[in-house]
């Protein structure tokens, strides 16, 4: 089991540094990804704009022997689609995009659904479903709640919705490494598991699949699709427990202008 690190008031602040460098990552890719272009052409223009425009480093390439800068998991795939100059978007895909990025020796963690085209209803409602499962986890974070609580919130949503909860992938502590403790399942139970304390900084990215929630790997070893080969979908953000609840690390501009907020509150879950 990794260890957690609890974070100090400035190392969160070079977090929230790295996590809105990651957003505006988003906010170039809003206009990059399209019908027609390859998952190659996204993950070289993503890294050209961390390394040359941001000053900083993409920090999926190189861990664990991964030779590229983001995922690309469209449709069926679940997680960790590699980028092909082969692979091009067409109208009716969805594909999630997950980004690393490191600034000043602290590490941010974001993913996002893109819907190429016209998509079918099943795949928009499947979409939205995971975007709101993700928010029902980071509203049940706050100290003294457990992380069985964000589980339980995820697990709800997404099954009264139809839909099944990805057992073998979850998120992660994350500060000066990608991967640091707690293990944060995307099910559980209330009142389970590690309780949550201020300076804990971590990734809700729940992983639900229209289907059954059983995985394949490819045989390239990092490609995990569906068994039933159904639609998946997943989204992601960093987020840090404090005193009063739960700050986003990565929120971005279209999140706030639709109402979403960076923080929320122990008292009533609604903005502080």
């Amino acid at each position: 089991m990794k260890e957690i690190v609890l974070k100090t008031p400035e190392e969160i602040a070079k977090m929230r540094h790295s996590g809105a460098l990651l957003a505006k990552v988003f906010a170039m890719l809003d206009g990059v990804i399209r019908e027609g272009i390859t998952t190659m052409e996204i993950n070289d223009r993503t890294e050209a704009f961390i390394v040359d425009e941001l000053k900083s480093r993409p920090a999926s390439k190189g861990q664990y022997d991964f030779p590229y800068v983001l995922n690309t998991s469209i449709d069926e795939v679940i997680c960790h689609g590699m980028p092909s100059a082969s692979k091009i978007l067409r109208s009716g895909m969805i594909v999630n995009v997950d980004i690393t990025l490191e600034n000043g020796g602290f590490i941010a963690d974001s993913s996002k659904m893109y819907a190429i085209g016209q998509i079918a209803p099943v795949a928009k409602r499947l979409v939205n479903n995971v975007y709101e499962a993700m928010w029902q986890g980071i509203r049940a974070v706050k100290p003294g709640a457990t992380l069985g609580d964000i589980g339980h919130a995820i697990q709800r949503h997404a099954e009264q919705a139809g839909y099944s909860v990805v057992r073998e992938y979850c998120g992660h502590g994350i500060g000066r490494n990608m991967h640091e403790g707690p293990a944060v399942l995307h099910y559980g139970q209330p009142g389970s598991g590690t309780v949550l304390q201020e300076g804990m900084v971590f990734t809700i990215e729940p992983m639900i699949n229209q289907g059954d929630h059983r995985i394949k790997l490819k045989k390239d070893g990092w490609t995990v699709v569906t068994r039933d080969k159904k639609l998946s979908a997943q989204w992601e953000h960093t987020v840090a427990v404090t005193a009063s609840g739960v700050e986003i690390l990565t929120l971005r501009d279209e999140e706030r202008q639709a109402g979403y907020t960076d923080r929320y509150s122990i008292t009533t879950g609604s903005s502080a």
